[in-house]
């Protein structure tokens, strides 16, 4: 089914087209929250908050702003970075034992298998050394844009214009 059969059946909240909606996206979308959230139970978490706030939100998606899969990256990018700066997430994480990070010295290729399961890593790759840098800090490790000024030490106004100009090379090799 395409995006263009589907989306009436989201606006007319056919429950058939949230299952149908599931199974084209949640492997990617859960990949992309995996990127942030280590935790694998507070990813399904993620994954299951992300779907509902996509079925009750369906009806502000604007097709003329972009593809709904776009759309759905936004909210689970959002709402993944939501759940890391949460008291809560941010308590439950201070008292891991070691071996909650034995993980870390192989997750450097499985993040770049990832990315590059859900097609965007050879986009990127295309784009400028300093584009590629922004987008890691930005998209795929879940950095502010101050905290990316900060870790690349440049003003946060650069950070801002290098970014929406790195997007829109993105787009141009999207064709989006």
């Amino acid at each position: 089914m395409t995006q263009e059969e589907l989306l009436p059946l989201l606006l007319r909240k056919e429950e058939k087209a949230f299952t149908i909606l599931y199974d084209m996206y949640s492997k990617s979308l859960f990949s992309i929250i995996t990127n942030l959230i280590k935790d694998r139970e507070e990813a399904e978490d993620v994954l299951q908050e992300v779907f509902v706030k996509i079925w009750k939100n369906i009806d502000t998606y604007n097709q003329s702003k972009g593809r709904l899969y776009t759309w759905m990256l936004n909210i689970t990018r959002n709402t993944s970075i939501d759940k890391l700066r949460s008291k809560g997430f941010n308590n439950s994480q201070k008292n891991l034992s070691s071996d909650n990070f034995v993980h870390l010295l192989d997750d450097s290729n499985k993040l770049t298998n990832r990315i590059d399961t859900i097609g965007i890593l050879e986009f990127v790759k295309k784009l400028k050394p300093k584009c590629i840098q922004i987008i890691d800090l930005l998209f795929f490790k879940g950095y502010t844009q101050q905290e990316a000024s900060e870790e690349l030490e440049i003003p946060l106004g650069t950070v801002k214009t290098q970014n929406r100009m790195c997007m829109n090379d993105l787009r141009k090799f999207l064709n989006v």
